[in-house]
């Protein structure tokens, strides 16, 4: 009887010590963490928003963190390059991947199987910004609002077409959400990234599109596209006079993207906390939060647990439109 007593109470000891261990080595690695440069992986190219974003916030982190910050861009497959390398990296917090909603919440239910599950292999970090979807036409189209837009895409049926930056992109998908809401028809044109979909708005040679206000902003000031509707729950500051497609009649027709920072799966809690921790406090800068805002985004603080809610939530609504859509690339 002793001796299993004392076998049990040796197995107990030694599992204590072990548990120990872990913490002590969990604490050691945070408060050497980073001991190496860190990676800021985005999936798109330099000058697009994720790149800016990224960029905003490296540049700040080396005062909070330590060490360097460099942004790497691995761009290709909307953003699925990028994280499948981040997907592969060492979980010790060196290599985090900015990103949208894309590649996390709808490449995974569109096109051919991805090589890493979003859920399984990612750990959330933190969410860094909402971009607020707006929907805006040339302004040769004689249209002010989206109800206006609504009644001349049901007078000209099958002829006003609406551009996005490729099938399965939250500006098509914001599109769908939109023929639904409304009952209209609409002309899908994708294009491959935002840079040609807005020279070929610009230019007229499409009627209208959905997409994020960061870069279409400059071309709806200087007057070259009209904004007539605001594909989010709420209006963007920088556009206060734009109402939102709810406002307007049309419910359910919200598809903001959002950026965010992940890392590899089993990155220590320790250190997850003190990236968390780093970003919120560079979002809560007057001068980062200026040029976020300037941008038409919305700077969010988050936890990772909201994060991972986010894209749990997203990864649902979006499977569901693309299943009922038939959505295929």
């Amino acid at each position: 009887m002793n001796h299993h007593y004392n076998w049990v109470a040796g197995r107990r000891v030694a599992s204590a010590g072990v548990l120990a261990l872990c913490a002590l080595a969990s604490s050691v690695s945070a408060q050497t963490f980073p001991s190496k440069p860190i990676r800021l992986v985005v999936g798109f190219p330099p000058g697009g928003p994720a790149d800016y974003t990224a960029r905003v916030i490296g540049d700040k982190l080396p005062s909070l963190l330590g060490g360097n910050v460099i942004v790497e861009n691995r761009v290709g497959a909307n953003a699925t390059i990028g994280a499948d390398h981040v997907a592969k990296s060492a979980p010790d917090g060196h290599t985090l991947f900015v990103t949208t909603c894309g590649a996390m919440a709808i490449s995974p239910h569109i096109g051919a199987k991805l090589p890493y599950d979003p859920v399984r292999d990612f750990t959330p970090i933190a969410q860094v910004v909402t971009a607020y979807s707006t929907l805006v036409v040339h302004p040769s189209l004689p249209v002010k609002n989206a109800k206006e837009f609504v009644a001349l895409a049901r007078a000209r049926k099958g002829q006003i077409t609406m551009a996005s930056t490729g099938i399965g992109s939250i500006p098509h998908l914001a599109q769908e959400l939109l023929k639904t809401a409304a009952k209209i028809d609409l002309v899908h044109v994708p294009y491959k990234g935002a840079g040609p979909v807005i020279t070929d708005a610009i230019g007229g040679q499409i009627s209208s599109l959905v997409l994020d206000v960061t870069p279409l902003l400059p071309h709806i000031k200087a007057g070259k596209l009209r904004a007539i509707g605001i594909a989010g729950d709420k209006r963007v500051p920088l556009l206060p006079d734009v109402a939102t497609l709810e406002e307007q009649g049309f419910k359910n027709v919200e598809a903001p993207n959002w950026y965010a920072m992940f890392g590899p799966a089993k990155i220590p809690r320790a250190i997850v906390d003190r990236l968390n921790d780093a970003v919120r406090k560079v979002l809560t800068m007057p001068d980062v939060r200026e040029r976020l805002v300037s941008t038409g985004a919305d700077p969010v603080l988050s936890t990772p647990e909201q994060l991972a809610d986010l894209l749990n939530r997203d990864l649902a609504k979006w499977g569901k439109l693309i299943r009922d859509n038939n959505i295929t690339e």
